[in-house]
């Protein structure tokens, strides 16, 4: 089954928040297992703050020494494994991107992004060349504006994704999205009357999810 990794050194990325909106969006149709190997646990918890879907599964990393172990076990009972890494160079990060299928490195349309992207890039690229096999990886630009962007946002944007794989998909700046770190749950489970834009972040979502699997697939280069 595939395992899916998010990697990025930057705090404020949308590493946590990207992962929690795949894993509760694919698991609204297959089973989904979403591991958090992030010593800050911001996923376990947002898993304790709301009822998380039926065919989701969150659990919490017991470190670098049991990370293989608890992947291998995720892949034989659920159909996708994702993973938020933690926020450096670690063994524990080294061990999960060398199971990965694929590892998304979120950024959003700043410079200091763009430069902890290209860290988390290295880092993949290090542990290819580790494993004797190419790690697919792709850029995913988070909170982003959904419309007009500033001038050296579109800059920036523009030269990352000239110079490396990056999904077509942007999860935009969405109340929504944020407000899973308040409420718990899905997306599919906000409250209309106090959360707005939901629908839009759930069409935002099944797009990005929809590109995942196509990218898994190997419809994408």
């Amino acid at each position: 089954m595939p395992v899916i990794s998010f990697a990025t050194p930057k705090g404020g990325a949308g590493k946590t928040t990207s992962a929690i909106v795949l894993a509760t969006t694919l698991a609204q149709r297959v089973s989904v297992e979403l591991i958090d190997a992030d010593p800050a646990a911001r996923t376990i918890a947002w898993a304790k703050r709301g009822s998380v879907p039926e065919k989701l599964t969150v659990t919490q990393s017991a470190g670098e020494k049991a990370i293989q172990d608890e992947i291998e076990t995720a892949t034989r009972r659920a159909a996708f494994v994702i993973i938020d890494l933690e926020g450096l160079a670690s063994r524990l990060n080294a061990f999960a991107m060398g199971e990965s299928d694929l590892v998304i490195v979120p950024l959003g349309d700043e410079q200091q992004d763009a430069d902890a992207a290209v860290e988390a890039l290295k880092q993949i690229r290090q542990e290819a060349r580790f494993a004797r096999r190419e790690i697919p990886s792709a850029l995913l630009f988070a909170r982003t504006k959904a419309a007009v962007k500033a001038r050296n946002a579109k800059e920036i944007n523009a030269e990352m994704r000239g110079a490396v794989a990056a999904f077509k998909t942007e999860l935009n700046d969405r109340t929504a999205f944020s407000s899973l770190h308040s409420y718990g749950g899905s997306l599919y489970d906000l409250d209309r009357s106090a959360v707005g834009g939901v629908e839009k972040a759930i069409d935002n979502a099944e797009a990005f999810a929809a590109e995942v699997v196509s990218k898994l697939r190997g419809d994408q280069q």
